[in-house]
This record gives C-alpha cells, sequence and structure tokens, in this order.
C-alpha cells in the first residue's frame, strides 16, 4: 500500500458491519442511538455532522467542540467504556459506543 502524504490514501472506508464498505461511512452508537459520518471523520466530525453541537455536561454549562486540536477539554466523551477521550482527535470507528461525560 503506497500513496499520499503519510500513506492516507490508502485507508478504506468501513461501514457500519466493521467491514470495508462501498459507501465510505461508518455507524457509531451516540448515547444508543446510531449515527452515521464519514469514513475518517473524528468522533467530534460524526457529531457536528448529525446536530449535535454539546455532547458533555459541566457547572459552566453544555460543552463539545472548542478548539477542535485536543489543547481543552470541552469534547471529552466516554468511547467503548474509556473515559476522557477528546472526540477531535478520535477517529470514529465502527461500532464505537459514545456516551455523554458530565463534569465540574
Amino acid at each position: 500500500m503506497s500513496g499520499g502524504r503519510n500513506g492516507r490514501d490508502a485507508i478504506r472506508a468501513v461501514g457500519a458491519s466493521g467491514v470495508p464498505g462501498v459507501n465510505g461511512t461508518v455507524e457509531i452508537l451516540v448515547e444508543g442511538e446510531a449515527v452515521s459520518g464519514r469514513a475518517g471523520q473524528t468522533i467530534a466530525g460524526v457529531l457536528l455532522g448529525s446536530g449535535r453541537v454539546a455532547w458533555r455536561g459541566a457547572q459552566q454549562g453544555e460543552r463539545g467542540v472548542f478548539c477542535g486540536i485536543g489543547v481543552c477539554h470541552d469534547c471529552l466523551v466516554t468511547v467503548n467504556g474509556v473515559e476522557g477521550v477528546r472526540a477531535c482527535q478520535r477517529e470514529a470507528v465502527a461500532g464505537d459506543r459514545i456516551e455523554r461525560e458530565v463534569r465540574g
């Protein structure tokens, strides 16, 4: 497999079944609801694409993406039982289970 910069051209789309798909989509579960996005998108990208602008509660109010580069902690989610994942940094993988986090 060779390709463009850092081999990104060699990445294959993964469908909801976890098998390479022809439509280039991934399906994740957000609070138990199936949400589709494009293969290669971050979790934040999939959430924003589905119309969600906030997915973490805090004393100061609802949070979503703020910096988009992994510096702040506004986009933290629980992914497959692992807390504190930055949604703007983690690529969405078919079958991921995303839960909101509530922090002070």
